[in-house]
């Protein structure tokens, strides 16, 4: 019955759209914290264009703003272009992304019978769903115009929560005596939406934080499938009373496709960096670490190890005490995927070819033998312009507090700023003089 996901989805999707449209509708003049949609464009606009209905902009009370325009792509959903960062004391944005976006969510079941490929196989984009004004607390919901809707009389969808949070502690230092302590509380701007592909529901999230860290979640949530209750080969869970209904267990591996473009520049560069830890020496307190660079001039499918880690570098630009701005990729936890090719490695790096936008299924004509999904595209060419390919993959074993509804699981990573300003952007004034070699104040 599984096969009949494609039916499940387009029918599940359309009817929560109508739903939710006369929900929101009726909800909409709510209380002063609630979000309030705003008019549908009379028709698409480029990015590029970046008019005022495709711009975020945000201030943070910290200080820092971020900037970006977005779009809506008939597979990927949302999709995020041109993001900069201006953290206070910074005279103007300094650009972060060329463009971010989701490439896959794979989902192959445990039992081999079906495997699903969300986003260019499965209707993820025209599964967005309207949400209702307590969703996005203290936020703007927008509307988009969903491309191939499955509902051609309702293809206006507030489906676009923009809003800020706080995140708990930025960072606390007590100085000499306790006098004295410096603390702040982080905030975030938080842009997401969510999708409906059958049973489930994917929250797309980006928190961009104050301090210029970026992070990528995607939470499934919604319902399990009550037609997957047939896990009989001893494989599944059981779900309810006793051990008649068996949940499939499945795996979703999540890719995320960025493309950099720090300073304003796609010529960015890639380094690996590896630690080895050795036993104390004769006459040692303690073992050494040493950590080398590798720099990543051709295409690689990379794995994380302990004490591996990889950074984007900028080509053009440098902070105030003269390093390069780079941003450093910061994973989550994950359980890679064995089964397929492209899920095998968790991150890939890529030279840029404007077809190749999905991690797998890709429709786009990519040349002769140029294959369908990102570990073909691993052909060694040098990295001139790299595009970032990301895999966070978990293993849903069911279980019974997942009913009803289920609770959120995210999966996804970070990426956090590495020498883009000179110290922690949030330094409070009273601390801005010790930069490097730290002193008394005489």
């Amino acid at each position: 019955m599984r096969e009949n996901r494609t039916g499940r989805a387009r029918t599940r999707a359309a009817v929560g759209l109508t739903a939710a449209a006369l929900a929101v509708g009726a909800t909409a003049g709510a209380g002063p914290a609630a979000a309030q949609p705003r008019p549908a464009p009379a028709a698409s606009a480029a990015a590029a264009d970046c008019s005022a209905a495709y711009r975020i902009e945000q201030k943070l009370s910290s200080g820092t703003t971020w900037r970006m325009c977005w779009r809506y792509d008939s597979k990927a959903g949302l999709v995020l272009e041109n993001v900069s960062y201006q953290p206070k004391g910074e005279a103007k944005p300094i650009k972060v992304l060329n463009s971010a976006r989701l490439a896959q969510i794979d989902v192959p079941y445990d039992d081999g019978s079906v495997e699903y490929d969300d986003l260019t196989g499965f209707g993820f984009a025209q599964g967005l769903v309207n949400l209702a004004p307590g969703e996005c607390p203290g936020g703007t919901i927008r509307t988009i115009r969903v491309p191939d809707a499955w509902d051609p009389q309702h293809p206006d969808v507030n489906g676009l929560c923009t809003t800020t949070r706080s995140r708990g502690h930025a960072y606390r230092m007590q100085g000499n005596s306790a006098n004295k302590v410096f603390q702040a509380q982080g905030k975030d701007l938080l842009v997401y939406t969510v999708n409906q592909v059958g049973w489930y529901e994917y929250m797309t999230e980006w928190r961009f934080q104050d301090d210029g860290t970026v992070n990528m979640n995607v939470g499934a949530t919604g319902s399990l499938s009550y037609q997957d209750y047939d896990a009989g080969d001893g494989r599944g869970w059981p779900i309810g009373k006793g051990a008649k209904a068996y949940a499939t267990s499945h795996s979703h591996n999540v890719f995320w496709r960025l493309d950099f473009g720090l300073d304003g520049s796609s010529k960015t560069k890639v380094e690996q960096y590896d630690s080895a830890v050795t036993a104390p020496a004769r006459g040692q307190r303690a073992p050494t670490a040493r950590t080398t660079r590798t720099k990543v001039t051709k295409e690689l499918a990379g794995d994380y190890r302990t004490y591996r880690w990889w950074r984007v570098v900028s080509a053009t630009g440098k902070n105030k005490d003269g390093h390069a701005r780079s941003y450093e990729i910061v994973p989550g936890p994950t359980t890679k995927y064995p089964g397929r090719s492209f899920t095998k490695h968790d991150v890939y790096f890529t030279e840029y070819n404007k077809c190749e936008q999905f991690a797998s299924n890709n429709p786009g004509d990519c040349g002769a033998n140029a294959g369908k999904s990102v570990d073909k595209w691993v052909g060694g060419q040098t990295l001139t312009h790299p595009v970032v390919w990301m895999n966070v993959g978990f293993h849903h074993i069911a279980r019974d507090e997942d009913q009803q509804p289920m609770p959120v699981h995210w999966q996804g990573f970070a990426i956090a700023p590495r020498d883009v300003t000179a110290m922690n952007p949030l330094t409070p004034d009273e601390l801005a003089w010790q930069n490097g070699h730290w002193r008394p104040r005489s």
